[in-house]
C-alpha cells in the first residue's frame, strides 16, 4: 500500500517545529498536547524514522525532520494557495521586503511557489538595511516588509512572536567562562535580548566574533568560535545544543508585517500577504 502523507500531521509537525516545543505548538493548533504528539507519531510511523528530538526544553528537528521539513513546508503552502488562488489569474508586481533569517529560510520558496502558480505576476524579495527598506516602501518598489517591529517602515498590519535556539560551534564548550559568543553586529534587535538573558542566567560572556548578516554569523559558528542565537529554521543540525540546561532560555522575537496603504484591495499583494502569514 502506497504512503500518504497527510496535510494535518505536516501541519502538526511544522507548527512544532517552529514554535520548538510540543505545548506552544498544540496551543497554537488548537489541540490537546497528547493529541498533536500522537500526531507527531502516526507521521514518523509513515516516514519511518524520528522526526524530533525531544528533551524538557523543546523540540528541534533531527536529521530527518530537516530534509522533511522544506518539503512539508511547501506542500502546505501549495494546498493553502491552490484552495484560494485557483481560477483566479494574478497579474502585477509585488516588491517583499524581508528580514534576512527569512530570506534565508523557507518563505522564498512560498513565494515562488505563488509565482508558478501566477505566471503573469511578477514577486520580487528584497534584503536590505533598514534605511534602503523604508526607501524602496517609501517609493512604492516594495508594498510589503515583514522584519523586527522595530525595523518596519510602517505600523505593523499584524504580529507574530517567534523563538530563537542556540546555535553552538562544534568544539565549543557551552560551560565555558567567560561564553565565547557570535553575534550580529548593532544595530541588531535582538542582539541586546540575547545578552540580558545571558546576564540573567549569571552567564559571562566575550564577543568572539560578531558580522552584519546571517551568512557570517553561521560561518562563524560552523567554524567553531562560539554560540549564537538564531532562528530555528536557520539552526544547522550539526549546530543544535544537546545540553538544553547549560544555556538560558532565549527571548521570543517580535515580527510585523507593513503594507503600504496604496495597496489596499489589490489582489496579488492579498495573496503574497497571506501566503506570509500562513509561512510565519
Amino acid at each position: 500500500m502506497a504512503r500518504d502523507l497527510e496535510t494535518a500531521l505536516l501541519r502538526s509537525f511544522v507548527t512544532a517545529v517552529r514554535s520548538g516545543s510540543i505545548s506552544r505548538a498544540a496551543t497554537a493548533l488548537g489541540h490537546t498536547q497528547p493529541a498533536l504528539s500522537q500526531q507527531l507519531r502516526r507521521l514518523e510511523s509513515v516516514v519511518g524514522r524520528p522526526l524530533l528530538h525531544r528533551s524538557p526544553s523543546g523540540v528541534s528537528p533531527t536529521r530527518a525532520g530537516e530534509e522533511l521539513l522544506p518539503y512539508a513546508e511547501r506542500i502546505l503552502s501549495l494546498c493553502a494557495q491552490a484552495l484560494t488562488e485557483t481560477g483566479r489569474a494574478l497579474t502585477g508586481h509585488c516588491g517583499v521586503g524581508l528580514l534576512e533569517d527569512l530570506a534565508a529560510a523557507q518563505l522564498p520558496q512560498a513565494l515562488a511557489d505563488l509565482a508558478r502558480l501566477h505566471p503573469g505576476a511578477t514577486l520580487e524579495v528584497l534584503n536590505v538595511s533598514n534605511a534602503a527598506m523604508r526607501e524602496a516602501y517609501d517609493a512604492g518598489r516594495v508594498q510589503l516588509v515583514l522584519d523586527a517591529v522595530p525595523d518596519i517602515p510602517a505600523p505593523p498590519r499584524w504580529t507574530v512572536r517567534r523563538p530563537l535556539v542556540w546555535a553552538v560551534g562544534h568544539g565549543v564548550d557551552v560551560t565555558a567562562d567567560p561564553l565565547p559568543v557570535v553575534l550580529f553586529s548593532n544595530p541588531c534587535f535582538w542582539r541586546t535580548s540575547v545578552l540580558e538573558s545571558l546576564e540573567g542566567a549569571g552567564r559571562r560572556w566575550r564577543v568572539a566574533f560578531e558580522s552584519n548578516s546571517l551568512v557570517g554569523v553561521l560561518a562563524a559558528v560552523r567554524a567553531g568560535l562560539g554560540v549564537a542565537a538564531v532562528m530555528p529554521a536557520n539552526l544547522e543540525p550539526v549546530m543544535a545544543c544537546h545540553d538544553a540546561d547549560a544555556l538560558p532560555v532565549l527571548p521570543d522575537v517580535e515580527l510585523g508585517l507593513a503594507r503600504h496603504p496604496r495597496t489596499e484591495g489589490d489582489p496579488l499583494i492579498d495573496a503574497v500577504e497571506t501566503a506570509l502569514r500562513r509561512m510565519v
